[in-house]
Formats: structure tokens, C-alpha cells, sequence
């Protein structure tokens, strides 16, 4: 997955806030750090922020998620 695909893809989950969409987030976090690293995914976290809609931070590991 490209990054500008993430974050097309982090934008029509963002809006929601559900419980749902906080799982789709974590997993395509965990995809995104798997295949470009950790500071892409804290690039991501940091860029939409959704530390307060979905309680995910900069510096969590999402290598395992999905797996």
C-alpha cells in the first residue's frame, strides 16, 4: 500500500470516530508500518491526529496488529 493511499483511506475513517473504524485504522496502521516503517506510521498518526477520536498515539506498535 502507497502512503497516499493510507492517507486516503485514514481520511474516510477519521470523520466517524466509531469502534469499527478505530479497528479499520489500527489495521491499516499496522500494514503501513510492516511495509514502510515505524516513522511512516507515526508520520500518519501525527499528520490526522487521531489521538483524540480514536485514543491511537505516536509511538504505539502496530507491527502486529492484523496478523
Amino acid at each position: 500500500m502507497t502512503l497516499d493511499r493510507a492517507r486516503e483511506l485514514i481520511g474516510t475513517q477519521r470523520p466517524f470516530g466509531g469502534r469499527y473504524d478505530r479497528n479499520a485504522l489500527r489495521l491499516l496502521l499496522g500494514e503501513v508500518q510492516r511495509e514502510h516503517g515505524r516513522e511512516a506510521a507515526e508520520g500518519l498518526i501525527r499528520e490526522f491526529d487521531p489521538e483524540q477520536a480514536f485514543d491511537l498515539k505516536p509511538g504505539a506498535d502496530f507491527s502486529g496488529v492484523g496478523r
